[in-house]
């Protein structure tokens, strides 16, 4: 089945209003740029975003976040964006704030068909008791918080209960993928990007290089088209569009390195 899609706004164009959707990167490693900019300019509202950030210096998520069109997000990582810090402190945000090895396991597991999972990450804090702000009320207090998690002992651990997610699209980046949307991730950028694509009902996926079926070694294939349902094959201008989040250069003489 030829999975290939153009251009980005066709891929995207059945994206609804409060839609759910899966996100992959990592700071801007691997970040699907492309189609987050295709979702912008489609103009969906209150959407409901799980991605390790929600974008990094105004690229990526911040695109989405900045216009107002995004009404939740899952995540693990606020980092520096001030906006995704300032929307979720005044209130316009609700926030979700997992621990990063959970975040993937919940996306591979709903990949996977698995609905749920026992794990020690959190157990003891308000990840597992609940009281963790998802919501404030623009005024310093606690509009919604989390709901305690149910909790099981095995072997004398104890361990949390933590629910797999499935998200009705996701948007991933790919070095390479071929016609059956079969993809190959380059070095970092293999972060997120496989099971962010697990999750999703309907997984697209913006490739820097197309190839056709067969041209991949399959021993070589990272995530298999059978959970890819869209491709856009990205333009050598587009593929080549890559920010460095922190810039580190050697100072001569050997003293220590400047970050810029």
């Amino acid at each position: 089945m030829d999975k290939v899609v153009a251009p980005a706004a066709e891929a995207v164009a059945d994206i609804f209003d409060g839609a759910s959707i899966a996100v992959g990167g990592f700071g801007l490693s691997g970040v699907p740029n492309v189609l987050i900019k295709a979702v912008h300019d489609h103009g969906a509202l209150g959407l409901r975003v799980v991605s390790n950030n929600c974008g990094a210096m105004d690229a990526g998520l911040s695109v989405l976040l900045a216009a107002g069109r995004i009404a939740r997000v899952t995540g693990s990582y606020i980092g520096a964006n001030k906006e995704f810090a300032h929307q979720s402190l005044a209130g316009e945000l609700e926030v979700e704030l997992i621990p990063q090895g959970t975040l993937a396991e919940r996306l591979r597991a709903g990949g996977c068909g698995i609905p749920a999972f026992y794990t020690p990450a959190g157990v003891g804090t308000q990840v597992a008791e609940g009281g963790l702000p998802w919501r404030y009320d623009g005024s310093g207090g606690v509009a919604l918080a989390s709901p305690p998690k149910e909790a099981r002992e095995f072997d004398g651990t104890e361990y949390v209960l933590e629910h797999a997610i499935r998200t009705d699209f996701a948007l991933v980046r790919a070095a390479k993928g071929d016609r059956h949307g079969n993809l190959v991730f380059a070095k970092s950028s293999r972060n997120f990007n496989p099971v962010t694509a697990m999750a999703g009902r309907v997984t697209i996926a913006e490739v820097e290089e197309l190839v056709e079926p067969g041209e991949i070694d399959p021993d070589a294939v990272h995530l298999p088209g059978i959970f890819v349902q869209r491709v856009i094959a990205l333009t050598p201008q587009e593929a080549a569009d890559k920010m460095i989040e922190q810039r580190t250069v050697s100072v001569p003489g050997g003293q220590q390195a400047v970050k810029r």
